[in-house]
Formats: C-alpha cells, sequence, structure tokens
C-alpha cells in the first residue's frame, strides 16, 4: 500500500506561520472494502487508558512506543496503528513495525481480515460499526475481531481537512 511522502510538508496556520505535518497523507482506496491477509504481521503493543471509550492517554503511549521503535530502527514506511477497544476503560494500541523492538511486547498477528474506510467524525463509530456488520455479512463471513486503524493524529486530520478511519473486521 503507497501513501504519498509528506516527511516535508507543511501548512499555513491563520496566523500564516508554517507547521509541519507529522503523518503522511493517508490513501483510501487501497484499504476500502479490501480483503487482506497477514501472517506474523510485527507489531509492538501497548495500553492506552480509556473513559467510556474516550482515550486518555493515547498521544503519549504513541510517543513511548515511536521513541523506541525509532531508536531500534524499526520503524515501518507506512505504520499501522491498530485499537482495539476491549472495554470502555482501556484499549489495546499496537503499532506495525519492521522488526522486533528491545523493551517492548513484540507481537504477530495473523489471519484474513476485511477493511472498510470511514471518514467523519468519531461521533459516527457506532454507525460506523454497523455498517461494518453489515460489509462483513454481505460477504458472507463472521467478524470474529474489529480492530480501528486510526489514519492519522487529530492535528494532522484536521490540517488535511479529512480524518479517515479504517475499521478492521478479523473473519479468519
Amino acid at each position: 500500500m503507497e501513501t504519498e511522502d509528506n516527511s516535508q510538508e507543511t501548512t499555513e496556520t491563520k496566523d500564516n506561520s508554517q507547521e509541519a505535518i507529522c503523518c503522511k497523507r493517508f490513501d483510501p482506496k487501497p484499504w476500502d472494502e479490501k480483503e487482506i491477509t497477514w501472517k506474523d504481521k510485527l507489531f509492538v503493543k501497548d495500553k492506552v487508558t480509556s473513559l467510556f471509550h474516550i482515550p486518555l492517554n493515547f498521544g503519549k503511549v504513541v510517543v513511548k512506543n515511536m521513541t523506541k521503535i525509532k531508536a531500534a530502527d524499526a520503524e515501518d514506511e507506512n505504520p499501522i496503528f491498530l485499537s482495539d477497544e476491549k472495554s470502555k476503560w482501556g484499549v489495546d494500541l499496537y503499532i506495525s513495525v519492521t522488526k522486533e523492538v528491545a523493551g517492548a511486547e513484540n507481537i504477530k498477528l495473523s489471519g484474513t481480515y476485511l477493511t472498510k474506510v470511514f471518514e467523519g467524525s468519531y461521533k459516527n463509530m457506532k454507525k460506523w460499526i454497523a455498517e461494518m456488520n453489515e460489509f462483513v455479512k454481505s460477504k458472507e463471513k463472521e467478524l470474529k475481531k474489529l480492530y480501528f486503524y486510526y489514519t492519522t493524529c487529530p492535528k494532522c486530520a484536521k490540517k488535511f481537512g479529512k480524518n479517515y478511519t479504517v475499521l478492521v473486521a478479523k473473519i479468519d
């Protein structure tokens, strides 16, 4: 899956100053209504504290792990940030990497997944989940686990003018 390289991209703010964009611009086409198979896809796993599914320390957890990942030279060119909303009090966060990272919980995901891209406010999440369930059923598959791939940080989503979320349904 290819995306543009926006490592040098900036955007103007209201006061005409330039702000760096930390996330690559997300291309939804390779992810929308696709079936993907992973065999031992490597991720670093960590926990995020939530309050009624609202993450309280997501940014800090990402920064902490990205520091370890960069130090290990294990940064994925197009990192995937999967969130497993296991309860309203906590999330398991998975960050794709190219090799194991010392001092982190390294895990591998394998299986077949259906993906669907959604754009808009997170307040639409219940609607998106219902749509994803219907999409899986339309493929005559059974949803075994659902992950959420947040494609950009909130600041970059605002700068790009699009807030994409990919729902990733494990079906096998």
